[in-house]
């Protein structure tokens, strides 16, 4: 008994199981090594939206003029700064023709209008291989249950082959069938975890982006209510 326990390993579950069992361990395994790569670089990618919007914020209500922002917008390397980017622009060519009344209203407009494009810009690049961590974590346990079927099936077939219903039979197929569902699991539970978590995390960039594109608009509408 003790050595025939010592033969069932995950190595030997995996090189003795059925071609189709270990198809999809396979697939199971290459979804979890994804899913885990997908989640590390998004970690760090929001980590560095955040740094960086932080540092943006501060330079924007430190008092320094739009024209000094300006000089900043020509160079954009974050998603606030692209926000403002797109601002500063009209901006720029609102002063160059000159803007008053009526005129001055509509620029406002075309701001908004640029700053919220610029803002689903920076949402879709954010966002970007979310659905991986989607996909993994949906599909990961059903995929896992067609190998636990198939495995069980084939203990079956085995008992119906050998005509002997003792452990020594039985074992293998519902061992490699239950090895199945825990890389389903195994797969599916840190996706969903990882997929909930920067999920909530885009929603407060975004809320961050269209509060910054707000922030913005109220002050390019101040400084032309104090314009001559």
């Amino acid at each position: 008994m003790e050595s025939g326990a010592e033969q069932i390993t995950v190595w030997s579950l995996f090189l003795t199981a059925d071609p189709i069992v270990k198809i999809v361990m396979l697939i199971l395994a290459v979804a979890s090594i994804w899913s885990w790569a997908v989640a590390v670089d998004k970690w760090l990618q929001f980590g560095d939206l955040e740094q960086h919007a932080r540092k943006f914020e501060r330079e924007f209500w430190s008092g320094r003029s739009l024209d000094e922002m300006e000089d900043r917008s020509d160079r954009p390397r974050d998603a606030l700064s692209r926000v403002y980017a797109a601002a500063a622009r009209e901006w720029r060519e609102a002063r160059r023709v000159g803007v008053a009344g009526e005129n001055a209203q509509l620029m406002l407009d075309r701001v908004d209008r640029l700053m919220a494009a610029q803002v689903s810009r920076e949402m879709g690049r954010a966002s970007r291989n979310l659905g991986v961590l989607a996909t993994v974590g949906a599909s990961s346990p059903f995929i896992g249950l067609f190998g636990t079927v198939w495995g069980i099936m084939n203990a079956f077939t085995d008992i119906a082959s050998q005509q002997q219903t003792n452990l020594a039979v039985v074992a293998p197929g519902i061992a490699e069938a239950l090895f199945a569902t825990a890389l389903g699991l195994v797969a599916a539970i840190p996706a969903v975890i990882f997929y909930n978590k920067f999920t909530g995390d885009l929603d407060r960039f975004g809320d961050r982006l269209d509060t910054f594109s707000d922030e913005v608009a109220a002050r390019l509408s101040r400084r032309l209510s104090e314009r001559p």
